[in-house]
């Protein structure tokens, strides 16, 4: 016969085991999700190794390293660019310049533009290089050579030339709408001085004098109408050894039936209106036509 406690003991046993099958749960993923990670893992993971390896190649066609990028270089106090550049937006800088012995060159498919600005942000100046057309705007332009001399000085008020000698050679010549002011005007050794005013009037004015000198050709006055040459306090003096005014008005006097060699010889007459005359040298001034002073 078996012992009572021995019989309980069984039960509680097979009453313990029977409650352990009864709340036994399986911890972990199994099956078509178990798949589905590992997949998602190993699909992460090749992106992974394909972007490294993408950004090494992306630093390395760059040349990134730890003083520039490329043939751009971080020194001290800015960068230096050894090659070309090309700038696709606005480009914002202190101080551009080249290398030492070597040129710098600005190129522009379209236009170029150098603009500079106040503290209000406001613009001062302009530098506008277009199609056929250059154009500077500010309030005061300047030339100024090596020595520190003005050759070139332009504002709202007058333009100064401060060169030696200033050179117009094409062939239409200077036009002024506006007066001139210069201690000299002459022309290129070998070429003719021309001052001309097609349509209006030339007026040549002097403080204290005025000289018109050719050394090895004439000089010629022309005009439609007059000629005048005045003086308000001094002379008006014609100083050659050969003095000829060939279309002055002629006196005529008596006939005479003999002609002599007094008869090439005249005088000369003055009206009281300034105009001249010839007349006979036998005859008086005050007798010869009167329709000629008129």
């Amino acid at each position: 016969m078996s012992n009572p406690q021995e019989v309980e003991r069984t039960q509680d046993t097979n009453s313990s085991r029977q409650s352990e099958s009864k709340y036994h749960f399986k911890i972990g993923i199994y099956g078509w999700r178990k798949r589905c990670l590992y997949i998602l893992i190993l699909g992460l993971l090749i992106m992974v190794i394909i972007n490294l390896a993408l950004t090494l190649w992306v630093l390395k066609v760059m040349e990134f390293s730890s003083q520039g990028m490329g043939q751009l270089r971080i020194v001290a106090g800015g960068l230096r660019l050894e090659g070309r550049a090309f700038v696709l937006d606005a480009l914002i800088a202190s101080t551009i310049r080249s290398r030492a012995g070597q040129p710098i060159v600005i190129e522009s498919s379209k236009n170029f533009t150098i603009t500079t600005r106040n503290v209000a942000g406001a613009m001062d100046n302009r530098i506008f290089l277009g199609n056929d057309r250059f154009e500077c705007l500010t309030d005061n332009f300047k030339v100024i050579n090596t020595k520190g001399s003005v050759l070139f000085s332009a504002d709202h008020k007058e333009v100064i030339l401060g060169v030696d000698v200033l050179r117009i050679t094409g062939e239409g010549g200077t036009v002024f709408h506006g007066s001139v002011q210069t201690p000299l005007v002459r022309a290129e050794s070998g070429h003719d001085l021309r001052l001309e005013s097609p349509t209006r009037s030339l007026e040549i004015r002097a403080p204290m004098g005025i000289n018109v000198e050719s050394r090895s050709g004439d000089i010629k006055l022309m005009s439609l109408n007059d000629i005048k040459l005045k003086s308000v306090a001094g002379q008006v003096k014609l100083e050659s050894s050969s003095i000829l005014m060939p279309q002055l008005p002629h006196a005529t006097s008596s006939p005479r039936s003999v002609q002599t060699k007094s008869d090439e010889i005249f005088q000369l007459c003055v009206c009281r209106n300034g105009k001249l005359f010839i007349a006979p040298s036998h005859s008086v001034c005050s007798g010869s036509d009167e329709h000629i002073c008129r």
